[in-house]
């Protein structure tokens, strides 16, 4: 049921990914305008995809904590990260639409946002990842 990864690393490396996509996902409820503020105009339903894409933080994080379904959470948040990163191009893009942003951390999530990807793969989809 909780069947961790055997190496300390990927231990901590999957707490944290966790404890990070938990926090990211109540983010949305607690300061929802940041992230509908991000989602591009060409969208509908700003607040609605904002809090769709906080519940599937939550549900991804959940996800990741049993063995059973660690697997298919480390795919669901692949595909959740591929999905959100349009509104981290539209912010790139935009930054005087983000003034409590600052804007070299704005264009430097472009290239984070691929090593968060690679880190749910490590933590989640390896072989040795599932435990």
């Amino acid at each position: 049921m909780f069947k961790f990864p055997l190496s300390r690393l990927r231990k901590i490396g999957l707490f944290l990914l966790i404890i990070l996509f938990l926090l990211a996902g109540l983010n949305h409820f607690g300061n929802p305008d940041l992230y509908t503020a991000a989602i591009p105009p060409y969208l509908p339903l700003h607040n609605e995809l904002s809090y769709i894409a906080g519940i599937c933080e939550i549900l991804g994080a959940v996800g990741l904590v049993f063995a059973r379904t660690r697997k298919l959470a480390g795919y669901f948040l692949v595909a959740l990260l591929i999905a959100i990163y349009p509104a981290n191009v539209h912010m790139a893009m935009n930054p005087e639409h983000f003034p409590h942003c600052v804007p070299m951390l704005i264009y430097l999530r472009l290239p984070l946002h691929f090593l968060f990807i690679a880190w749910v793969y490590w933590a989640s989809l390896r072989a040795k990842a599932i435990g």
